[in-house]
């Protein structure tokens, strides 16, 4: 086996996302062969050299379990709090034993769709802003947003930080006192649509995440969360790059982008002699 950055090793692991294991080394809590290691892009070799986090061998990399999570008002998108408010890992059913960490957070007060994984790799692709991954939500506002207000929230609003990146923002229902907005981002600042919202006029009043890329919140209850199924974890490689993406065929066969081509031309190639044959018949 040849070196791999050491912040991936750990995240293969499932240690850590790929992130917090960058700040693992740079804590000097991880060591190569007994000394302590902490460069961000160091490198090693699991199966030459000894790793150790905070004196203890890493573990042997785990089976990776992808959960989706309908996460209520109330909770932190944490593994823990120091302030000790309720966390989102004490949602989790008890089949999830493994040491799983949220992609990415939702505000405290937000509620919705939120994946749990112990696969790093993944979770540092899908909150990497390289990828630009949509977020869609659901957000209640005060008021009735008119056109010029659409048009700002759409082509971007000056907030602490700059200027955000242009959203998809619709109307899905307007009362009197309150209106129901559709958002789609692929930035994700902290708070964003809140401080948006606020910029304009606008309170929110509610903010539920239902999409991130290709998964969907549907129908699941509040508070309960579900495993990914086969095919919404391939859809969800396959929109990162992930050169293990593959698609369930419909005769329920997982092939590459590659394999359906090949499938493509073998089919052409099979065709070729009948279309001969009804060109000669005609």
């Amino acid at each position: 086996m040849t070196a791999e950055r050491l912040h991936k090793i750990l995240a293969q692991a499932g240690v850590a996302s790929r992130r917090a294991a960058e700040d693992m080394i740079a804590a000097g809590r991880v060591a190569v062969n007994g000394v302590v290691v902490r460069q961000p892009g160091a490198s090693a070799d699991p199966s030459r050299q000894e790793i150790t986090i905070d004196g203890k061998p890493l573990p042997s990399p785990t089976a990776k379990e992808y959960w989706l999570l309908n996460k209520p008002a109330g909770y932190v998108s944490t593994v823990s709090d120091p302030q000790g408010r309720p966390t989102v890992m004490s949602l989790l059913p008890p089949e999830a034993t493994g040491r799983f960490y949220p992609v990415g957070r939702l505000d405290y007060d937000s509620e919705g769709l939120l994946l749990l994984t112990n696969d790093g790799e993944l979770a540092q692709r899908l909150t990497h802003p390289s990828h630009q991954v949509p977020k869609r939500y659901l957000v209640w506002v005060d008021g009735r947003p008119g056109p010029v207000v659409l048009s700002r929230l759409r082509n971007g609003v000056e907030i602490e930080g700059g200027v955000t990146a242009p959203a998809k923002v619709g109307i899905k229902a307007s009362g009197k006192t309150t209106s129901k907005l559709s958002f789609m981002l692929i930035e994700g600042r902290k708070r964003e649509i809140r401080r948006m919202c606020a910029e304009v006029g606008h309170r929110v009043q509610r903010l539920v995440r239902v999409g991130i890329g290709p998964l969907r919140l549907g129908d699941l209850p509040l508070g309960q969360a579900r495993r990914l199924s086969g095919g919404e974890i391939a859809a969800l490689k396959e929109a990162l790059g992930l050169k293990d993406a593959c698609k369930p065929s419909g005769d329920g066969v997982k092939k590459t982008p590659q394999g359906k081509a090949e499938q493509a031309r073998g089919r052409k190639r099979r065709q070729s002699p009948r279309r001969i044959r009804e060109i000669k018949g005609q």
